[in-house]
């Protein structure tokens, strides 16, 4: 069985980003291994309606497309109970979680998969959350799993 992996939006948006830091540039070759390792099936990419949604308010029309094309040629699109996601959410946003983290978190719990974030801030509240999946940076994920 192949693991699943959920990147969010600001981890697929990383190769866009401003390459003269040099964490950024780190992470950018972090999601770089990864899409690698996703087109050699050793994971599967799942995506959300929450990452359409995110995906459609880049102003940049390039980016917004090659991130459309990308999940769309490399990604599983995935759905959940609705009435259970609500709930879900209403805890994880209680907890102190944003509206479109929790959503991200309830879509990646679903699909059992691993969660992939640039945001050092939710890194930290997963952390706190005790979830049930594995949360964390690109770069902590390659290094997990030995992708170099």
């Amino acid at each position: 069985m192949v693991n699943k992996i959920y990147l969010d939006v600001c981890a697929l948006c990383r190769p866009y980003d401003d390459q003269s830091y040099m964490r950024i540039n780190l992470e950018t070759i972090a999601v770089q291994l990864i899409f690698s390792a996703i087109n050699q099936n050793m994971y599967d990419l799942v995506y959300s309606p929450v990452h359409v949604k995110e995906i459609s308010a880049i102003s940049d029309q390039i980016e917004r497309f090659e991130l459309y094309h990308l999940l769309q040629e490399t990604g599983v699109f995935i759905n959940v109970d609705k009435v259970q996601a609500r709930k879900r959410a209403e805890k994880l946003v209680s907890s102190g979680l944003g509206v479109a983290d929790a959503a991200h978190l309830i879509f990646a719990e679903a699909a059992e998969a691993d969660f992939i974030t640039c945001d050092d801030k939710l890194c930290k509240k997963c952390r706190a959350l005790g979830l049930a999946i594995w949360t964390g940076n690109p770069v902590a994920f390659c290094d997990k799993e030995g992708l170099r």
